[in-house]
């Protein structure tokens, strides 16, 4: 008998995605493990593969649709000895339930996508299933909350700014309300332009980076680090590692210096989460990377407990991946705090938006030849300046410091992160 295939969740807080892209059309045979279609979710377009074996009988999802929900029939499979030829019109699945979160893990870095407009009829709760996860983990009451979404839709944020046990006053700003995407039109005043509708990761960066910048009291510490002891080593380490084909860069031995530190600091390996604190027991480091449909932060999983040759292995794997659109959820979501570097492009310094639910990111500037004292004595060296920004909610501004000067102290005497 025909199979339908779904829509999938390809992420835990996938509710909906875009149909980028078929690599199959009808009457083709498709085999377990074959990848069928491209799917552009919140944070990346990543490769659908076929579960079962048989033809392509009919696709009842165009390639470009956007909003498709998980769960709705996008294509039907007939079976061994069965002709290809279409079979009846398959409606729209409900949306499958994605996934409940763990608890205990670090909290994934996107918040599901706001669903469409809903009315309420009778006493019925009207609110998204991210937040009816998020409230039942609280002890929440969703009963009588008014909630900011479309249509007062209860959504994510306001459970999240809710006391336990009851039913809070509506938030007075939410991603979905704050989002560039929602302003009013802007004037072109009569300039030449081309518009390029958004993809679903520009979408997302765009309404993350508002709540962030809107909700997050950041407060940001500098300091200027001497590279010249970390150059000397790294060439050391390279030369040594050649016969492995390993070649270190600044970066690989930025992102063990970050973790080490908030291993010296843990005060700063933390996030807040509403009315209590996240400690984190071991050091995940997202890492931005610039992807053609946006910026991603692949992370690299407890960082201080590995050498820097393997971080470095699997930095440039996710890098690569992430570049072309393949990183798997499990590969971007998550971290305890992030790491972004513009050094390659003379950026002397800046600081950078703290990626929620993180407290923290580091934003690395150039290094660069700067007069500099030495031992008491004016000298040239290879000097880049480094900024933190920090959550202030979560993050007091001396322990900052500290992890500020933790990571300064290891760029400046390397030879701890090789120990």
């Amino acid at each position: 008998m025909p199979i339908e295939i779904k829509m999938p969740a390809l992420s835990p807080t996938m509710e909906e995605g875009t149909l980028a892209k078929w690599l199959v059309k009808v009457g083709d045979k498709v085999s377990s493990g074959d990848i069928m279609a491209e799917i552009e979710t919140d944070k990346a377009t990543m490769e659908f593969e076929a579960v079962d074996e048989g033809v392509i009988a009919s696709i009842a999802v165009a390639e470009g649709t956007e909003g498709v929900k998980v769960g709705t029939v996008i294509a039907t499979l007939a079976g061994d000895g069965e002709g290809a030829s279409p079979a009846p019109a398959a409606k729209p699945a409900a949306a499958a339930s994605a996934p409940a979160p763990v608890v205990a893990a670090a909290p994934a870095p996107a918040a599901a996508p706001v669903a469409a407009p809903v009315k309420a009829s009778g006493d019925r709760v009207v609110a998204s299933p991210l937040a009816k996860r998020i409230a039942a983990t609280k002890g929440v009451d969703l009963a009588g909350m008014k909630g900011s979404g479309p249509g007062g839709r209860i959504v994510k944020a306001d459970v999240e700014a809710a006391t336990p046990g009851a039913a809070p006053a509506p938030a007075t700003a939410t991603p979905a309300s704050t989002a560039p995407a929602a302003a009013a039109p802007t004037p072109d005043f009569g300039i030449p332009f081309e518009a390029e509708k958004l993809n679903n990761v520009r979408k997302t960066i765009a309404r993350r980076l508002t709540e962030a910048k809107q909700t997050i009291p950041h407060i940001y510490l500098t300091v200027d680090v001497r590279l010249d002891a970390l150059l000397k080593l790294r060439g050391e380490l390279n030369r040594a590692l050649e016969v492995q084909g390993v070649k270190l860069s600044v970066n690989d031995l930025l992102i063990k210096a970050l973790a080490k530190a908030l291993e010296v600091v843990p005060k700063c390996n933390v996030s807040f989460a509403g009315d209590e604190l996240r400690k984190f027991s071991r050091s995940d480091i997202s890492v931005a990377v610039a992807a053609p449909s946006g910026l991603i932060t692949p992370i690299i999983v407890d960082a201080g407990a590995k050498t820097v040759s393997q971080i470095s292995k699997e930095m440039k794997v996710l890098a690569d991946k992430a570049r072309e659109g393949k990183l798997m959820p499990h590969e971007y979501q998550g971290g305890t705090a992030s790491l972004s570097n513009l050094g390659m492009f003379g950026i002397k310094q800046f600081d950078a938006v703290i990626n929620p639910p993180q407290a923290m990111i580091l934003a690395v500037g150039a290094g660069e030849q700067r007069p500099y004292v030495v031992d008491g004595a004016l000298a040239v060296a290879t000097v880049m300046s480094v900024t933190g920004s920090f959550d202030h909610r979560a993050i007091d501004g001396a322990d900052g410091a500290q992890l500020m000067q933790a990571f300064k102290t290891l760029v400046e005497q390397p030879l701890a992160l090789v120990a």
